[in-house]
């Protein structure tokens, strides 16, 4: 399993860290041009005061990265420079560097080590985290990939403080997801002091941080390929999520953004199936009520999108079985479950009128 490191400055001690996890001084560093503008110069310099061989790679800060032509043209810049198996490959960004430097460092060679330095919320407490690294085909998202778990997953929270306010409150999506899905104290304790941690005031950035992390390696560790059906519950809100994602041609709207309105959506199914009780819908609702979207966004994504149209997107989804779609719903806020028979599409269609309503500011019950 990954060790997980969270600390301030996480790069402090890089050389004695990998080689206490039996890794080679020697890797293949991957930014994306932020990343890279933003913390290349202090982590290069580190590599070099410790003695690393490195060679740097960098890649457009957009989805379309997730690619294979980009993955092709990485795997030549490496095998010029004479990266071999003994080399490691150390990902420096948001889900889109994490996903990228794993699936190369997955496949290249048959496999070297990856090492993902999360730079976001969202990849400090999700993405890197689990091991599953992919890149879109233009069919759907996240379809080709592997399973390639980490070595370190290196968080430090102060790289935040150089995110925009949108990208606090994608990743914030995730964070809540653990709330709603294994742990209800930790839904209150969010729901409690949601605007310190999207101040990033601490001791709640870390605290949040910290337990959606070890919330997420846990479970991946009870059920790593997603074979028992607890793996599957981090994915509440996803199907209609990624459904919204290919709409919007994975350009218009963040993945967390695309999630809030899922887990909204979400909600609603729970409760229209007789899972989850009225007051567990309205306090669910309140805290997701507490995100803000640019303006605009949700009418253009979500209200304006046509019902039956979003629900044909989903069934593109991955994570639909032998043409079924897959949800994860609530019995209870902290106990999640993945619903193994078929949902009538009427049911999910109310759902998704219900989110509507929602975010139309009317009460759908």
């Amino acid at each position: 399993m990954s060790t997980i490191v969270v600390a301030t400055p996480v790069i402090a001690g890089l050389g004695a860290l990998f080689k206490s996890h039996a890794l080679a001084k020697k890797t293949v560093v991957l930014f994306d041009e932020h990343t890279r503008k933003l913390y290349g110069a202090s982590l290069l310099q580190t590599l070099r005061d410790e003695g690393f061989l490195y060679k740097e790679l960098v890649v457009p800060a957009k989805e379309a990265s997730k690619s294979f032509s980009a993955a092709y043209r990485l795997y030549g810049s490496m095998i010029e420079a004479d990266v071999d198996r003994s080399w490691n490959l150390l990902a420096v960004g948001g889900g889109v560097v994490g996903d990228l430097g794993g699936f190369i460092a997955a496949s290249y060679f048959r496999g070297i080590p990856i090492i993902q330095l999360p730079t976001t919320l969202l990849a400090m407490t999700d993405s890197s985290i689990g091991g599953k690294v992919a890149i879109n085909h233009p069919l759907g998202k996240n379809l080709i990939g592997f399973f390639h778990e980490a070595e370190l997953i290196l968080i430090d929270p102060s790289y935040l403080a150089t995110l925009p306010l949108r990208e606090i409150y994608a990743g914030m999506a995730e964070v809540v997801k653990y709330g709603f899905i294994a742990d209800e104290p930790f839904f209150t304790f969010l729901d409690l002091h949601f605007a310190e941690i999207m101040s990033l005031q601490e001791p709640f950035l870390t605290q949040a941080i910290k337990k959606s992390a070890c919330t997420k390696a846990d479970v991946v560790k009870k059920d790593f390929r997603e074979t028992g059906g607890l793996r599957a519950t981090l994915n509440f809100g996803h199907t209609f999520a990624h459904g919204l994602e290919k709409l919007a041609e994975y350009r218009y709207l963040r993945h967390g953004e695309a999630v809030t309105i899922g887990m909204v959506c979400a909600l609603f199914l729970s409760h229209n199936l007789g899972y989850l009780d009225q007051p567990s819908l309205e306090r669910g609702l309140a805290l997701l009520q507490k995100f803000r979207f640019p303006k605009g966004l949700v009418k253009r994504r979500f209200l304006d999108i046509d019902s039956a149209l979003l629900l044909d997107a989903m069934l593109s989804d991955k994570k639909k079985l032998d043409k079924k779609l897959r949800f994860v719903l609530l019995k209870k806020l902290g106990k999640a479950f993945l619903l193994e028979e078929n949902v009538e599409e009427s049911i999910v269609l109310q759902s998704i009128n219900d989110g509507q309503k929602f975010f139309n500011g009317k009460s759908a019950h």
